[in-house]
């Protein structure tokens, strides 16, 4: 243990087992240690800490848990991920479009002349929604997560697509018939919802109920269909929302549009050389004696990029979309048109 004055004040600095040093007058707290988070949502990791008195803070780092260590967590990596804290007392990092794989346990340190840390950490737990069916009571339906959100919800239940009553995590149906598949979501995320549940055999399932994909690039809208097999498919059909209203996909003339499905189990749409203007909500629809849709639909986002260059004295180039690209792709750097091996 080593004591040293300063005028009057006494510091105590204590050394641990892994090297970091804990002293009086220092600390990190979190707003809350355990957060249950929706998937493809945005999450803060909030928290604050106290520099010790006569110090001045030159770094601070975020770790997370992954594969049996800790470590570091690059500012803006993958452009999911930013500090939103300061070199002060603010230490609060942000998480964007979260995935299953984001679960885990986070804490920050911050350095002076040592590194400054807690000894307690933020364990994320990242969900999906799902609609589970009564199994003694059908008529029942309940939408639930594997972890209780830790913001306040409004629940949103969808009937073929269109909101019906209820704003609560159980609904219950008067009818259940096979013409109806239902969803489920939160108010304020209405584009992450839940995938649809079918009481017989007439069923629409995406693969993706959310994507960002990048402008010029191509992109499949992969779903499937089920329907009674005694019966035959006459029609198949495509929509998009535009102007709040739902529009059918008819005109295949552009060369852009293809419907790569069947009229048995595939309902799959490719769009080529994307644009801004075909970001909207699609869904499928198809038609034997009656149209059977689905309770759900697909959000595509279609973004460019941009470079954004942030700081003073030392510059930092940031490849930036509007929303993280579903393909979780590679990035590559360019000085004057040739590739920078280093970036």
């Amino acid at each position: 243990m080593v004591l040293r004055t300063t005028g009057s004040v006494f510091v105590v600095f204590l050394w641990s087992l892994t090297g970091v040093a804990v002293v009086l007058g220092q600390s990190v707290k979190y707003t809350s240690e355990s957060i249950c988070a929706l998937k493809g949502s945005t999450v803060d990791l909030s928290c604050s800490y106290t520099n010790p008195w006569g110090y001045t803070v030159t770094g601070t780092e975020w770790y997370y848990w992954k594969h049996g260590i800790w470590t570091k967590i690059l500012d803006n990596s993958a452009g999911r991920v930013s500090y939103r804290g300061n070199m002060y007392n603010d230490c609060t990092l942000r998480i964007t479009d979260l995935r299953e794989e984001d679960s885990g346990s986070y804490y920050f340190r911050f350095t002076t002349g040592y590194s400054w840390t807690s000894g307690s950490q933020i364990v994320l737990s990242v969900t999906d929604l799902q609609v589970n069916v009564g199994w003694y009571n059908e008529r029942t339906l309940t939408c639930s997560s594997s972890c209780s959100l830790s913001y306040k919800t409004t629940y949103i239940w969808y009937n073929n697509g269109q909101s019906v009553g209820g704003d609560s995590s159980s609904l219950f149906l008067y009818d259940f018939s096979d013409r109806n598949s239902y969803s489920c979501g939160f108010k304020g995320h209405e584009n992450l919802l839940a995938p649809a549940v079918c009481k017989g055999s007439y069923c629409v399932k995406y693969t993706s109920q959310s994507i960002c994909v990048l402008k010029g690039s191509t992109v499949d809208l992969s779903c499937s269909y089920t329907y009674h097999s005694h019966q035959d498919v006459k029609t198949t059909e495509w929509y998009y929302q535009k102007n709040g209203n739902w529009k059918e996909i008819v005109d295949y003339s552009t060369g852009r549009v293809l419907y790569l499905g069947n009229k048995d189990k595939d309902c799959t749409l490719r769009i080529t050389d994307l644009r801004e203007t075909d970001s909207a909500s699609y869904f499928f629809s198809f038609k034997t004696g009656y149209h059977w849709t689905t309770g759900s639909h697909i959000t595509m986002s279609v973004t460019d990029l941009q470079v954004e260059v942030t700081g003073e004295d030392i510059k930092t180039l940031t490849c930036r979309t509007t929303c993280s690209l579903t393909s979780n792709p590679t990035y590559i750097w360019y000085k004057n048109g040739q590739p920078v091996v280093e970036g």
